[in-house]
């Protein structure tokens, strides 16, 4: 959104002649949003004006004389897609989306005005009883479905029943209360997190406690430093500024510093301290599923996920500690003898170390580090090699189109075309962090595809939102392996978009099952140490040089490096996250004690008594993934297993990549995932890929047909 814009005009000539830009065809190449028309006050008109229109939708569809039928009823309120009756639909996506990429206070305001109301608007939605007695009526007497109708039709009655629609009036009160109560502090949880975040920096004056640090650290801290017209450097809690300088640093007081600042976000006696907010959202949600007929939350999710039930959840999670825990513990021991021998004997390793002597062993073993591979990251050329891979892989291009409006200079916007020419997608890339932006990277959409009423395919418009290194006064934007892996992670979840083709919106895209939607991710991640990829678009920023074998050679042998770790950190947040949602009585527990109980047969670390995951863990209590956090290891079994097909055929292998495209990319929700997957598979998933990859040899369980819930 255009910063002009952000507050009132009080020219009430201007008022009188324009008009809501959300209420009019937008007019722009492929409908796409109109940022830099959208003023701040349109946001609140379009949400109660769009709130109107659904109202008179439901009241068409509940008034119709004629028998329900799916044409009338399912269908009625799916299709009717024409720009008067998705308003509603327009406007949320495009406010709640800059909630999190480019937020100010007079947005923060608004959301919380709005959120309530919003919130009660679903509600009478999903528990008005004439509409669910129409749909109830269309799921038991219906004509002959496709398989997709099918799907959209037992989607649409167990939402309502899974909203309350079989509660009688007592339950369904309490239900409004319960879900407006959680949505309202999911809210406050992220808005919290955000201000707690951007609060703190580490101002340094005296360069001496810049030792250690690489010139790209430097000068990015000077960067932001002269940004807020100070002297010296700043560094932040944004995660390019806080990895180096917790990986390379010498100052280990100063880490510490940066450590506890980052791990004590929203613990602190202060309006932004996330602890009860936590404890209650845990709370409600588990009084939402048992108002429902579920004896936990956790329960309440998993019955429309792969996994099916808590029991295989765990399964996993145990596995995965059986397999890893030992190379883990064996991975941290090496790195304190790393350290007791710079430091001493007596030397006792403290979390702010952790990386930084993870470094210098990954140096002495690899002679590697990401600083080594920065100058052939440069990201125009990452863009370039992301970009190259897809088109590679399935024939599509992207061109940049300065004609499409976007909300912040940092954005920009393409057109993608599909290999025969015809346009396929409009894609958004917002790279680097900033202050009303959200930390983290994920991926979103501002329209989402189906095929309308005429038999016209309207194609999807999605946002890849990162925070990868900025550019400073002296060099481009360099980047780290690790970013080039999170920029091909998120653009991943953006071919799920683009592909989409489906004819209910509802199904398409990344519409799937929770556990399911991290695979088209994830096996994009695997590209990243191919040699075959790395040659199209590694070359040296300056010199133009390509990025040596050598390197690649060390790269590809530290793949590795402190993996067991890692997947043990996975894991223990997935404990973490079970343990909140799998409980049955009222939860009164301390927060950071239960944390640290939750996790423990997984943590390899030290943990120490102040720090806490919990206030700050987004996925589990703001985003999507309470009860679900295992989905990121269960997709990685996934994607290893799917990946080994790239690697038996060729990682660029047209046929192999057009058959993923077929059976999953495009598929969106309109099959049970298993069935999308063993298509394209041939046969179910095991858990050999993933170790193999890994390079951990001990068997575990493998996940077959005879575990509930995997298979369908």
């Amino acid at each position: 959104m255009a910063k002009d814009h952000t507050a009132m005009s009080n020219n009430t000539e201007e008022k009188r002649q324009r008009r809501n830009p959300f209420l009019e065809p937008y007019g722009t190449p492929h409908d796409t949003v109109p940022f830099g028309d959208i003023h701040m006050e349109d946001f609140e008109e379009a949400f109660m004006e769009g709130i109107r229109r659904d109202n008179e939708l439901i009241d068409k569809t509940v008034n119709n004389t004629e028998k329900p039928t799916f044409d009338n009823t399912i269908i009625n309120t799916e299709e009717d897609k024409e720009g008067y009756y998705d308003l509603l639909s327009r406007v949320s996506t495009v406010f709640f989306n800059l909630l999190s990429a480019e937020t100010n206070d007079e947005m923060d305001a608004l959301a919380q005005k709005i959120q309530p109301i919003l919130t009660q608007h679903a509600n009478d939605v999903r528990l008005n009883k004439r509409l669910f007695e129409r749909v109830k009526a269309v799921h038991r007497h219906h004509r002959r479905l496709t398989p997709e109708e099918k799907r959209l039709l037992d989607d649409s009655y167990d939402g309502f029943v899974r909203s309350g629609a079989l509660l009688d009036e007592e339950g369904k009160a309490r239900l409004r209360s319960l879900t407006e109560e959680a949505s309202m502090l999911s809210l406050q949880f992220s808005q919290n997190l955000l201000k707690e975040n951007k609060a703190y920096s580490l101002h340094i004056t005296d360069e001496k406690q810049l030792e250690g640090l690489p010139d790209t650290a430097r000068e990015a801290a000077a960067l932001a430093a002269k940004e807020q017209g100070k002297e010296g450097w700043i560094f932040t809690l944004d995660y390019p500024s806080f990895s180096p300088f917790m990986t390379y640093s010498t100052q280990r007081d100063l880490r510490k510093e940066m450590y506890m600042a980052r791990n004590t976000e929203c613990t602190h006696d202060n309006t932004e301290n996330n602890i009860e907010i936590c404890r209650r959202i845990v709370n409600l949600r588990r009084e939402i599923a048992q108002l429902l007929g579920y004896r936990t939350y956790a329960e309440y999710v998993l019955k429309n996920r792969m996994a099916g039930n808590a029991r295989n959840v765990y399964r996993l999670l145990d596995d995965l500690i059986t397999a890893y825990k030992p190379t883990a513990l064996k991975e941290v021991a090496e790195i304190e003898k790393t350290a007791r021998k710079a430091e001493g004997k007596d030397f006792e390793m403290q979390p702010w170390d952790f990386g930084y002597y993870s470094h210098k062993l990954q140096l002495k073993k690899f002679n590697l580090d990401a600083e080594m591979l920065r100058p052939y990251f440069e990201l125009s050329r990452v863009i370039g090699g992301v970009f190259g891979l897809a088109n590679r892989l399935y024939g599509i291009t992207f061109k940049e189109n300065k004609d499409i409006q976007v909300y912040h200079k940092d954005v920009k916007a393409y057109e993608v075309f599909d290999a025969d020419g015809s346009f396929l997608a409009v894609f958004y890339a917002d790279f680097h962090p900033r202050k009303g932006k959200q930390g983290g990277a994920w991926m979103t959409g501002y329209q989402g595809q189906w095929i309308d009423r005429k038999g016209e395919n309207v194609r999807p418009h999605v946002s890849v939102v990162m925070n990868l290194t900025k550019p400073t006064d002296d060099k481009p934007a360099l980047l780290t392996l690790g970013e080039v892996e999170t920029f091909l992670h998120e653009f991943g979840h953006s071919l799920h978009g683009m592909f989409a083709n489906t004819r209910f919106e509802s199904l398409s895209g990344t519409n799937v099952w929770w556990d399911f939607v991290e695979l088209p991710s994830q096996i994009m991640e695997n590209f990243a140490v191919e040699k075959e990829f790395l040659r199209t678009f590694a070359f040296h920023y300056e010199t133009g040089e390509p990025l040596p074998d050598e390197l690649i050679s060390r790269i590809v042998r530290s793949r590795n490096f402190m993996a067991a770790y890692a997947c043990m950190r996975q894991v223990s947040f997935g404990l973490l996250d079970m343990a909140y949602y799998t409980q049955k009585e009222e939860f009164t527990d301390d927060i950071i004690k239960f944390e640290k109980k939750a996790w423990e047969k997984a943590v390899v670390t030290r943990q120490l008594p102040d720090t806490c995951m919990t206030v700050q863990f987004s996925h589990i209590m703001a985003g999507g993934y309470a009860a679900g956090y295992y989905s990121y290891k269960w997709a990685e079994v996934l994607d290893a297993d799917a990946f080994s097909m790239f690697k038996k055929n060729g990682i660029f292998d047209r046929k192999t990549a057009q058959s993923f495209r077929d059976n999953i990319l495009s598929k969106g929700g309109t099959e049970h995932p298993m069935t999308l997957y063993k298509r394209f598979r041939g046969c179910a998933p095991t858990v050999d890929a993933l170790l193999k990859r890994n390079g951990i040899r001990k068997g575990v369980r493998r996940k077959g047909s005879k575990e509930k819930g995997v298979e369908e």
